[in-house]
């Protein structure tokens, strides 16, 4: 039996079968059976050689256009940036990863235009699962919605299928594994999932000995996410597209299926402005001043960074060389306890932050 027809037969059980306090040990292990497929899918997402899938990531963060075929995912590319990707009014038009680069407000970011997703394209269909593992590797994912055919709930399904929890978190709990003991769980809040259904998911996973904790309510798919380990948390925007083509019933329910969307309409440039700031937002952007050794600050063209960025990373973007004959850095702004404050490579910067390195002659 091929993986895809296990998942599906694993998926008409589980949707066939009643849950409740009786049925949530079985359930559990369905459910954990089944993630485990899913990820063996997407583990098989390397795409052949020259196919367009192994994007490697530039500038200063990724974004990756999804949506169905045909949404005008090309348009959009073609519109933001300087990239130049076929468009045709029928489906599966892009069949590679199409990059183009947005350059706004001295940011560098990398768009990627995406094959259309399809139901059934965590499974594999569609070259899903090539489709997939590019779009698990973005900082941001910009779902596209045909205003004038808003089918948002197929995209969303199959990325949740594919382990991705767009504008999510990771479970609040902790899994330790232990030598021997067996599995000790230790809630701090009360639980509704009864202990012999937490142990017996944890099995599935092949943990027979371990501390689990879990610090907030959990159900079962949270719990799954726990123990899987391997889901990604991107964050996203919604745009509805072609809003001068849909009438006004159209929009209307493209609006409610799609509430606080962005609207554009790519070809007259309506709400690509609001786009565009909406994206950089998104991405989380700081502006950080950088003061070359033994010169003055430059308070002109600041490098632009992701919030949570490290000296490291600060290294890495400048030049190779900085890393390697790095001694330490003066950091002055939020993230120094002191105007000039001595730091290292771990040291997390802040939005507007001076920075001088300082390395070996």
């Amino acid at each position: 039996m091929s993986l895809t027809d296990r998942i599906a037969e694993i998926e008409e059980e589980i949707s066939s079968t009643k849950y409740n306090k009786v049925t949530q040990h079985h359930i559990g292990k369905l459910k954990a059976k089944l993630a485990q497929l899913r990820e063996q899918v997407v583990a098989q997402s390397s795409g052949p050689k020259g196919s367009g899938y192994g994007v490697r990531k530039a500038g200063d963060a990724t974004v990756a256009i999804v949506g169905l075929p045909s949404v005008g995912k090309s348009t959009l590319l073609n519109s933001v940036t300087a990239a130049e990707s076929e468009t045709a009014a029928y489906a599966f038009t892009t069949l590679d990863v199409i990059p183009g680069v947005l350059q706004y407000r001295q940011a560098r970011i990398q768009m990627l235009d995406l094959p259309g997703l399809i139901a059934g394209a965590a499974r594999g269909a569609g070259r899903g699962r090539e489709v997939l593992s590019v779009i698990r590797a973005a900082d941001l994912v910009l779902h596209l919605v045909d205003a004038s055919e808003p089918a948002s709930r197929v995209i969303l399904q199959e990325l949740e299928d594919a382990g991705l929890r767009l504008d999510g978190r990771r479970p609040n709990g902790a899994i330790a594994r232990t030598s021997r003991g067996g599995i000790e769980i230790i809630s701090t809040v009360s639980q509704e999932l009864e202990e012999e259904a937490i142990k017996a998911v944890a099995r599935e996973y092949g943990v027979v000995n371990a501390q689990i904790v879990l610090r907030e309510q959990f159900n079962l798919d949270l719990l799954v996410d726990l123990l899987a380990g391997t889901r990604v948390y991107p964050p996203s925007l919604t745009v509805l597209t072609k809003i001068d083509l849909a009438s006004k019933t159209q929009l209307a329910q493209a609006r409610e299926l799609c509430p606080n969307a962005i609207e554009i309409a790519p070809p007259t440039g309506q709400g690509l402005d609001a786009l565009r700031d909406a994206i950089y937002e998104r991405l989380d952007f700081i502006s950080v001043f950088m003061k070359p050794q033994g010169q003055s600050a430059d308070l002109e063209e600041p490098l632009v960074v992701r919030r949570g960025t490290t000296v490291t990373e600060i290294c890495n973007a400048l030049h190779r060389d900085f890393l390697r004959k790095f001694r330490y850095a003066l950091v002055w702004g939020d993230s120094a306890k002191f105007p000039g404050q001595t730091v290292g490579l771990a040291h997390v910067v802040a939005d507007g932050d001076l920075v001088s390195i300082i390395t070996h002659r």
